[in-house]
């Protein structure tokens, strides 16, 4: 059973990025750092995981660059403000990993587990019995299922309809699950 009460600073937090930090764009991609905006609050979770969470990781599937919709060096220029201006509001994320492949079965693309294996490998402190993943969409809780960690859905895009046991935990806003932490 999982419970907010438990995390301390041994956990490690994962974060899919769009519909859980920012806006998704109107066509599903947000293609360059004029597009991003962040959900009202979100700033403000992540000075709030910065000093709950040991290591805060973003993962995060990105096909728009391997459908060459998005250029990269866009995607990384992203990337990039996103943790200035996270930094800038007292938070931090200690890693950013994507995936731009367009092949649905690709081991490193949500809901395989491959992003997560990737950041446990390059982060040893990282214990996957402590850590838990945040996300909008089933695939984003199927990858924390893929991945051994506990779930948290955030409603921002898609309700949530019936119970599930991909889903440990609901909230309406990345914000809302930071205020649960305090």
């Amino acid at each position: 059973m999982f419970s907010t009460d438990q995390i301390n600073k041994e956990w490690t937090l994962f974060l899919d990025r769009d519909g859980v930090i920012n806006h998704e764009g109107a066509d599903s991609y947000i293609n360059s750092w004029q597009e991003f905006v962040f959900y009202e609050g979100v700033k403000e979770a992540f000075e709030i995981f910065a000093r709950k969470f040991k290591r805060i990781i973003i993962v995060t599937n990105q096909r728009g660059v391997g459908r060459g919709i998005t250029k990269e060096s866009d995607l990384r220029i992203i990337h990039e403000n996103m943790e200035l201006e996270i930094i800038k509001n007292n938070g931090r994320i200690d890693a950013v990993y994507y995936c731009t492949d367009i092949d649905d079965e690709s081991k490193h693309r949500k809901p395989s587990p491959g992003m997560g294996l990737q950041a446990a490998k390059d982060f040893p402190d990282i214990d996957l019995s402590k850590a838990l993943m945040v996300g909008n969409r089933i695939s984003d809780m199927q990858f924390g299922r893929n991945l051994g960690v506990y779930t948290v859905y955030i409603t921002t895009t898609h309700p949530l309809i019936g119970p599930t046991a991909d889903i440990d935990a609901c909230y309406s806003s990345l914000h809302d699950f930071a205020l649960s932490l305090l």
